[in-house]
Parts: structure tokens; C-alpha cells; sequence
């Protein structure tokens, strides 16, 4: 036990103190079946592109078309698309598939706002999570590219920790693209400006996204990267 957990131990009686420690051990069990459950879905599902973006994004918002025009191409080109399952961007990309024909994955998250399960969910490829560590993981294991669409701190957390794994070899390099110009131009001038200027991160870092100017600058990019190899799991 360290000073830190010491300090804890010392608030709690005997009792309440094997209660705490009791509801860690079980968490684990229910940290597993998440992961279980998610492995067993999503394994059977073949190539997918993750679409990421904001919630809160409504229909009437070009964004929101924009997704489900990527969605909609991605999946005519043989892809599935897996979103975060709730309102805003990720329906238009649910959307976008349904129309498509294609597989459409959701995989929810239970939140105390925004967050409910969209209507273009294929009925046996929704997954809902209460970890969002666990969630991020089948994003990224499961999906052999990742389109972001504007949003905001969890588009960004999914952005990064895909560059930062690509990056540091954790995993293969796959294509990563931002969608929509003017909302993404900012970031990208300030990796440039100061994270390169500051030799944070290395120039050819930058090289690992590609800035779509449209939905078919986007979907040729990533069909372009995978003409060189075969499609597979990024496991």
C-alpha cells in the first residue's frame, strides 16, 4: 500500500474499506465483459472506417451532410462504418450507410446528456459501453481508417490517441483524415506553428493526416492507401 492509498485507507472503517476494495475486484469482471462482448461483435463485421464528430451537429448543418456523404461513399466501396452510435455527426455516418446498404456499427456510450443511440443502427452491431477507455479501444482495433469531422473533446481524445499510437508504432499506420476545411485549418496551422516550430513532434508527423477538401478527397485517400496492402483488422 502506498502513502497516497494509506492516507485514503485511514477515512474508512475496516468494513467500509473491504466494501471498497470488494466493488474494485468486481469491476474488473464487468471491464471484461465489455471487452468480450465488443471483440465477439465486432470481429465478424470485416473492413470499417471509423467517422468521428460532434453530438451536437444538426441536420440542417453542412457538417452533417458532409458525414453522411462520406458514410455513404465509404460504405459503396465495400467499407463498413462504425460512429459512437449517438445523435449529430455519427447518425448522418449511420445514415449515410443505412442508405448505402452497408453495415452500420454503433457503439454507445451511457452519459448523463446528449448521448442516445441513433435510429440508423443495424440492430445487432449496436454495443453499449460504460468504460470510454474500453470503447476507444474497438474504435481503433476494429477500424482500418478514421474520418473526423468537426467536433469537440471527445472527437479530439480519439483524434490524438490514434496519432499518438500510429506514431509511436503501437500500431500500424493507417489513413486518418479531417474533414471540413475551415473548422480543422486552425489546428493545423498551430501544429505547424508551434508543435513543429518547437520540435514537439517531428515534421513528417504532420504527414499522418490529410486535410479532405471534399467527400472524395477523403474516400480516395483512403482507398489509394489501401491499394498498396490487403485489408485486414488493425490488430
Amino acid at each position: 500500500m502506498n502513502f497516497d492509498e494509506l492516507k485514503i485507507r485511514k477515512a474508512f472503517s475496516d468494513k467500509d474499506w473491504q466494501e471498497i476494495k470488494a466493488h474494485d475486484t468486481w469491476q474488473i469482471f464487468k471491464i471484461m465483459a465489455e471487452f468480450v462482448d465488443g471483440f465477439e461483435k465486432l470481429s465478424k463485421i470485416g473492413p470499417c472506417v471509423s467517422i468521428f464528430g460532434s453530438a451536437r451537429t444538426k441536420p440542417d448543418n453542412p457538417y452533417y451532410h458532409l458525414a453522411e456523404e462520406i458514410a455513404f461513399k465509404l460504405t459503396k466501396e465495400g467499407y463498413g462504418i462504425i460512429t459512437g452510435g449517438g445523435p449529430g455527426i455519427m447518425e448522418a455516418a449511420n445514415k449515410g450507410a443505412r442508405s448505402a446498404g452497408g453495415k452500420s456499427v454503433g457503439l454507445n456510450i451511457e452519459l448523463p446528456f446528449e448521448q442516445t443511440s441513433n435510429a440508423y443502427i443495424d440492430s445487432d452491431k449496436l454495443i453499449t459501453f460504460d468504460y470510454f477507455f474500453v470503447r476507444k479501444l474497438m474504435f481503433i482495433k476494429y477500424a482500418q481508417g478514421f474520418v473526423v469531422l468537426p467536433g469537440g473533446f471527445g472527437t479530439m481524445d480519439e483524434l490524438f490517441e490514434a496519432l499518438t499510437l500510429i506514431q509511436t508504432k503501437k500500431i500500424g499506420k493507417f489513413p486518418i483524415v479531417l474533414a471540413g476545411k475551415e473548422y480543422w485549418a486552425g489546428l493545423i496551422d498551430w501544429i505547424k506553428g508551434t508543435l513543429i516550430h518547437e520540435r514537439t513532434i517531428d515534421p513528417a508527423d504532420l504527414d499522418l493526416i490529410l486535410l479532405a477538401g471534399d467527400s472524395d478527397h477523403a474516400v480516395n485517400h483512403i482507398n489509394e492507401f489501401y491499394a498498396r496492402y490487403l485489408l485486414k483488422p488493425n490488430f
